[in-house]
């Protein structure tokens, strides 16, 4: 995997590039921001998509961090502790070279991010040898606790604030066949780490008994036209259909499946949970999809964050908004404990039991969350409108 990776982003340039800044994020207490505070002078990154067919999910967890730094520095002055904002537009391809900027920069002590899985898969490697701790609120594939592989060694930096699609797959199934009572279920995916992760998950747990059949598509907004796929589900008779994907996609093999006469229920989960499906597949076709997150809904939200959110952005709190504001204060708590150095910061990261707006966070040892804090929740699309429905059920 390191190998690889040295290749092809460089070789022996590269890895002194890594090492370099390393060597300046363990040792940087910077302090130019102007305010003799010294606590400040210090960055945060949040790493994920602002523009591309993902961005709505990555803007709500940019704006949940944003208003958590946004309200340190009206208690400790202003730009005391800077977010800076690298866009991946959620494509892989696109991490190496976000993740090579963050590195560069030695004020950086911590990432809200990478947002999603396939983006994780290549930026944490580099965020791992340049010793850079990382809070991702929202990639979810399984193996990311493992270095990128089913049976690897951690990467000492990663940490997750949410459960993985090992719990969020099963969950969805469960939902599947105890809620919606179906016999056959038809699962397909979007062939992206976090798609075919969390699709094969569902498809584990539900067993072949229940599985009348499978497919892939092309990548979110690399496919507009399912027809394929709807023909396959039509000929399966499943009455219900899990996407593994994201919503563009989900929205549109939705609005597909109702104009071919398909009545099932469309399931996805976390990365189709967003208003972008409602609109791709339009508000009747998408009316009563359940859409599963690993995540409590963002209105529930303790203290004053619902209203603190809306008020800053004019909006509701979305998906993650409220994951992504607990992740960069977790951060914000370290710098406050006097942890300035990234190395100083990711060993305080391993020992944080934090309470946060949305759930209680504690890492274990490979990142993940504490078992005793996993939370996976079933939205319905009802009224044109994503509700929560309820908690999914246990095992």
């Amino acid at each position: 995997m390191r190998q690889g990776l040295v290749r092809a982003i460089g070789g022996v340039a590269m890895m002194a590039l890594i090492a370099g800044a390393a060597a300046c994020n363990s040792s940087s207490k910077n302090t130019s921001s102007g305010n003799s505070n010294s606590k400040c002078g210090y960055e945060l990154a949040f790493f994920g998509a602002l523009t591309g067919s993902a961005a709505d999910l990555g803007i709500n967890i940019e704006h949940g961090a944003e208003l958590a730094v946004d309200q340190y520095n009206q208690k400790n002055g202003a730009n005391c502790v800077t977010l800076k904002k690298f866009d991946s537009q959620g494509d892989p391809n696109k991490a190496t070279g976000v993740a090579r900027s963050v590195i560069a920069d030695p004020k950086i002590l911590g990432v809200i991010g990478p947002a999603f899985s396939g983006e994780s898969a290549n930026a944490d490697p580099i965020l791992n040898q340049a010793g850079v701790p990382l809070i991702t609120p929202s990639a979810t594939n399984p193996t990311l606790a493992t270095g990128g592989t089913a049976n690897g060694t951690p990467w000492k930096v990663f940490h997750r604030a949410v459960a993985s699609d090992a719990d969020q797959g099963p969950a969805a199934a469960r939902y599947i066949s105890e809620v919606l009572k179906a016999t056959k279920v038809f699962v397909a995916n979007d062939q992206s780490v976090y798609g075919a992760g969390i699709a094969q998950a569902v498809q584990d747990t539900l067993g072949a008994s229940m599985v009348a059949g499978t497919d892939k598509t092309g990548g979110d907004g690399k496919v507009t036209d399912f027809g394929t796929t709807i023909n396959k589900i039509k000929q399966s008779g499943a009455t219900v259909v899990f996407y593994g994907g994201y919503y563009t996609n989900a929205g549109l093999l939705r609005k597909q499946l109702t104009a071919a006469g398909w009545k099932g229920t469309l399931v996805g989960g976390d990365g189709v949970k967003d208003p972008g499906y409602v609109a791709a597949a339009g508000a009747a076709a998408a009316e009563g999809s359940i859409l599963t997150c690993p995540c409590a809904p963002p209105e529930k939200a303790t203290g004053s964050f619902v209203a603190d959110y809306k008020a800053k952005w004019g909006q509701d709190a979305g998906t993650y908004s409220d994951v992504a504001f607990d992740a960069a204060n977790i951060f914000l708590k370290g710098i406050d404990a006097g942890k300035l150095t990234t190395s100083a910061m990711n060993d305080y990261l391993g020992t944080v039991d934090y309470q946060g707006v949305s759930n209680e966070y504690k890492f274990q040892p490979n990142g993940n969350l504490d078992p005793s804090h996993v939370i996976v929740w079933a939205f319905k699309v009802s009224g044109g409108q994503i509700v929560a429905d309820q908690a999914t059920p246990t095992s």
